[in-house]
């Protein structure tokens, strides 16, 4: 892979990764758009394992009190926060990891994979979020998740792996209609990523290291390092600036480019 197409895939997934705005839409748009060819699963592990590092240390009081109650959460036990963190993030994680095995088998996931596909899911996903923005309640913190709203997040979380649909926008919406924050649902949101990207790392892991070798080795280690940089500084925006701004920017996006998607999908 050339060296700037891979700098560009790296700022691509880094920067969309965790911003309501769909990494996965964005990623197919490059190859789509242009002539250069798919990234290739070595580089989406990669960039993946990136962002990973990106959220577990920007959350990382969070992240280190789901690890150490763990092990209780393993006995059955969720009598900590952390334990019950841990447990929560599980159950909704495993809609996506049903889901996406799903896609895989069924060959869906490859048919999906197109303009048109990206265009209807960021405009509609976008009005989607805007709706639920615009009308959700903010009495719900993160504390208050629970094993009920865990599960409707994880089902929404799901969808999401439908190109342009985008994880952490439809989390966030989830969120948003469950009456959280909008910080706190962008939170869960992040949290609930952590799961769901090792579990897709592990689905993708074991093509990769078949077929790896130096070469693929570089690419990949260049690649997560900027994906890295690139999400830690996107999550730290918009967390800061959801202190002050809704998700409507985010909407205006959205909607914006999947007019234009759509524009050139019937177009063509």
């Amino acid at each position: 892979m050339p060296f700037y197409l891979l700098i560009l895939v790296a700022l691509v997934q880094g920067l969309t990764e965790f911003l309501p705005v769909s990494s996965s839409g964005h990623l197919i748009l490059i190859s789509e758009l242009s002539s250069a060819a798919d990234q290739g699963q070595a580089i989406d592990v990669a960039v993946h394992i990136g962002t990973l590092f990106a959220v577990v240390i920007y959350f990382w009081r969070d992240v280190s009190a789901a690890l150490v109650g763990t092990p209780r959460m393993l006995m059955g036990k969720t009598d900590t926060p952390g334990a019950q963190l841990a447990f929560l993030l599980l159950v909704a994680t495993l809609p996506a990891i049903g889901f996406g095995l799903i896609l895989k088998l069924t060959g869906l996931s490859e048919a999906l994979r197109s303009m048109t596909v990206i265009g209807w899911t960021m405009l509609l996903f976008g009005l989607l979020l805007w709706w639920a923005d615009k009308r959700g309640s903010e009495a719900k913190t993160s504390v208050d998740w629970c094993l009920k709203d865990a599960i409707k997040m994880g089902l929404w979380q799901a969808v999401a792996l439908i190109p342009g649909t985008s994880r952490s926008g439809i989390c966030i919406t989830a969120g948003r209609m469950l009456g959280y924050t909008r910080a706190d649902s962008a939170k869960l949101a992040m949290l609930m990523s952590i799961p769901t990207i090792i579990a897709s790392g592990v689905l993708l892991g074991a093509e990769v290291v078949a077929s790896a070798n130096a070469q693929v080795a570089r690419d990949g280690a260049i690649a997560a390092l900027m994906a890295f940089v690139a999400a830690l500084f996107a999550l730290g925006f918009m967390m800061r600036l959801l202190r002050s701004v809704s998700f409507t920017p985010y909407v205006v996006y959205r909607v914006g480019l999947g007019l234009v998607l759509l524009g050139i999908a019937y177009s063509a």
